[in-house]
């Protein structure tokens, strides 16, 4: 178990770096359209497309499990913060399956939606450029399913009670620490 933890935990960081690098081509992207577009009135065919079907999509939806990983998603709690910190812990975990359940159905919803337009082969025109976007509606899938993994894995750790292979270096410690800061009742907790 604590073998899988360990390929998730490097899964999650690759698909993190992933999205950074689309960020990182995003900023390129957008900077040389808008350099080129008012210094020589030749702005880069496509833009707009590239940026909401390609880097946005990559950078919103494939870290999602990294951030699970480090329990860093929004939470609201309102009734939860008012129990017994035991009763939180074991509550927060007995949530992960039903999240779970949830992110199943939207990954089989998006991969269908994928394929489809993978086969009819989706693309957009901007500017008389025809550029395909389909390959961007597989980002969904990826991001969600992976965080399915990433939950499931969280859950059998928590009822089996063996050690976590979710490895989380001293920086995403430092994150997960600012962002657990108020919640002592994460299940993030056993995380080495």
């Amino acid at each position: 178990m604590y073998r899988l933890g360990r390929w998730l935990s490097g899964l999650t960081s690759a698909t993190t770096l992933l999205g950074g690098v689309a960020i990182a081509l995003m900023m390129l992207h957008i900077t040389a359209d808008v350099v080129l577009r008012y210094l020589f009135s030749a702005p880069l065919p496509g833009t707009i497309t590239y940026v909401s079907n390609y880097y946005m999509i990559i950078a919103t939806f494939v870290p999602l499990a990294y951030a699970e990983k480090l329990d860093a998603h929004i939470t609201v709690e309102v009734v939860a913060e008012r129990l017994p910190r035991r009763l939180q812990r074991h509550l927060a975990h007995w949530l992960l399956p039903v999240c779970a359940v949830v992110l199943s159905f939207m990954t089989v919803k998006t991969w269908t939606e994928a394929v489809g337009k993978y086969e009819m082969n989706a693309s957009l025109v901007e500017g008389g450029t025809t550029i395909i976007t389909w390959p961007g509606y597989f980002m969904l899938p990826l991001g969600l399913g992976l965080m399915v993994l990433v939950l499931l894995y969280k859950f059998l750790v928590y009822l089996t009670g063996a050690r976590c292979g979710l490895t989380v270096s001293d920086a995403e410690r430092a994150v997960a620490r600012d962002v657990h800061a108020d919640n002592p009742a994460s299940p993030g907790d056993r995380h080495e």
